[in-house]
């Protein structure tokens, strides 16, 4: 069974999975206090929501700005 996500060129994938990763390191450089498991949870979960997107050049920079908005917003809320 193929997605809509697996008809994308491979190296368009290849990019946007380096650029996540690179996202998700940075994320847990900010919040050394998350743990990297969470981190890349959240990660994968904002991802998703793009799955469908037909232009995906800023994909990994909205899902890095969604996940550190939610996270400082958590750590807002626990000071």
């Amino acid at each position: 069974m193929t997605s809509e996500h697996d008809k994308r060129p491979q190296g368009g994938l290849q990019d946007e999975a380096v650029a996540l990763e690179h996202a998700a390191e940075r994320l847990s450089d900010r919040f050394p206090e998350v743990p990297k498991e969470q981190i890349d949870q959240l990660v994968e979960e904002h991802y998703e929501q793009y799955e469908d997107a037909p232009v995906r050049d800023f994909v990994p920079v909205l899902v890095e700005h969604e996940v550190r908005t939610e996270l400082d917003a958590e750590n807002a809320a626990a000071e």
